[in-house]
């Protein structure tokens, strides 16, 4: 219902109030509720909740009796799977459990899921068409299908249990979550983003917010198909990374950057030496001589901590032909910049920002939080000298991601970086379905550094420039 609607809705509903209080004044009468009516308790027994909890907790702990002197390496993970059905059965008979045929085979994939998974969630994370996983509570787990929310019918047993998820998913990566470090991110073995948050901090129990990536990562091909970016679009930014210009790609949370800085990696030649640096290792590059670094938090005397900034500045030591960053949130946007400044060319990173023109800004916001008193001119200069393109993504409205600009840093005029939008995305509308309509753009001007490409051997045809009629 449109707001319009809805006025007009609650101006006939005032009406009718106004008519029905007048009627109840002139005709008072006092009426006792039924005292067999209780409205609170209807909640509750709405509430579904599993009846065969009790039974699950005591098979469980079963399981780990029977299988806890067995070897649980990784290499006995399909030796498990493969036993844990027949001991189910054998118990199930010895409690005298009557399931059909369907429920006992649901029974056992859920107890092989919290044997060897990660529980209740694992048939989310095992489905290809979810994209995000967020856990709000032991019965409100949420999932994003087609860049759409939509409430899973999965639950919890109580807080207790998603604690237990949580353990499983942050200790083999040597990470705590406990009263005194409340917050922690991670990944799963898949390369998937993990964040959970505890009390005191989550007020209304733990929560889980999971990213998953593709297990076959995105292509070029696949942007194109999805009506990402056009042909044109790619074959520059292609041209771009393999004449090692530095690309920060920008946009807001779940925009899709980190999936376009994975398809903007996939074009470095596979000689070259690359070396990744992120909070939560989630890059899935594909060539063969990559060196992969991620950051430690402070131990549980605060100690020890190894940050992006520390882990930018060492790599400059170990001989990189590329430095690819997950992503610049502080002060090590300072190192990123001296880095591509020094002859470190070919660098990407990503950056969350609005626009293109607030990239800039949130990278000055981060140079002056490395704690150095640099003139804000100084640090301009710094980012116009090092930056050479911004891709800024978003996600649209219908849960679509696209490139909405590729925009050229040209320079310095006065005290101002300059700007230049080499492509755009224009939206038109929104159809009947709720999908976005639009086209992508050129705005027929050529880039500045194009006598760099030349020089390469790069030839970009003229009509990739072109203006669309």
């Amino acid at each position: 219902m449109s707001l319009l609607k809805r006025l007009e809705q609650m101006e006939k509903n005032k009406e009718k109030e106004i008519k029905e209080n007048k009627s109840a004044e002139q005709n008072r009468e006092v009426t006792v509720p039924f005292p067999n009516i209780q409205k609170d308790k209807e909640p509750e027994e709405k509430r579904s909740r599993d009846p065969q909890i009790e039974l699950k907790s005591r098979i469980h702990q079963k399981l780990i009796e029977q299988l806890g002197q067995d070897d649980t390496g990784e290499e006995a993970r399909e030796k498990l799977a493969e036993k844990i059905p027949g001991l189910v059965k054998e118990i199930l008979e010895k409690e005298n459990v009557q399931l059909s045929l369907g429920e006992k085979d649901k029974f056992i994939n859920e107890i092989i899921n919290e044997s060897l998974g990660f529980g209740p969630i694992q048939p989310l994370l095992d489905d290809e068409e979810i994209s995000e996983i967020m856990v709000n509570g032991p019965e409100q787990v949420y999932v994003e299908k087609n860049g759409k929310l939509e409430l899973s019918g999965v639950k919890f047993r109580d807080d207790n249990h998603i604690k237990h998820v949580i353990e499983k998913i942050v200790t083999p990566l040597g990470r705590r979550i406990d009263e005194s470090s409340p917050m922690v991110d991670a990944r799963l073995p898949d390369g998937s983003r993990v964040n959970c948050v505890i009390e005191p901090l989550a007020l209304d129990g733990p929560t889980i917010t999971i990213r998953k990536f593709s297990r076959d990562p995105l292509t070029i091909d696949d942007l194109i198909d999805n009506n990402s970016l056009t042909l044109e679009m790619a074959a520059f930014l292609e041209a771009a990374v393999q004449c090692r210009l530095n690309i920060i790609v920008s946009g807001g949370t779940g925009s899709g950057k980190t999936t376009t800085l994975n398809v903007l990696s996939s074009f470095i030649p596979s000689k070259e030496r690359i070396v990744t640096i992120e909070d939560a290792a989630e890059l899935q590059l594909q060539q063969e001589h990559v060196i992969r670094l991620e950051s430690r938090p402070p131990n549980i005397e605060g100690k020890g901590a190894i940050t992006l900034r520390d882990l930018v500045r060492n790599s400059l030591r170990m001989r990189p032909d590329r430095i690819v960053v997950g992503e610049v949130r502080s002060g090590e946007a300072l190192d990123m910049l001296q880095a591509m400044n020094t002859g470190h060319d070919g660098s990407i990173t990503t950056g969350h920002a609005n626009s293109p023109r607030d990239m800039i800004s949130r990278l000055e916001t981060m140079v002056l939080m490395a704690g150095m008193d640099l003139p804000v001119r100084a640090i301009r200069e710094q980012i116009s000298s090092a930056v050479d393109i911004i891709v800024h993504q978003m996600r649209m409205r219908d849960g679509s991601r696209k490139i909405t600009h590729i925009t050229e840093v040209q320079g310095m005029e006065g005290e101002i970086v300059i700007l230049q939008d080499l492509f755009l995305f224009e939206q038109s509308g929104i159809d009947e379905d709720g999908n976005v309509r639009g086209s992508f753009q050129s705005t027929g001007i050529r880039p500045r550094f194009m006598s760099r490409l030349e020089a390469q051997g790069v030839d970009i045809p003229v009509r990739v420039f072109a203006p669309q009629e």
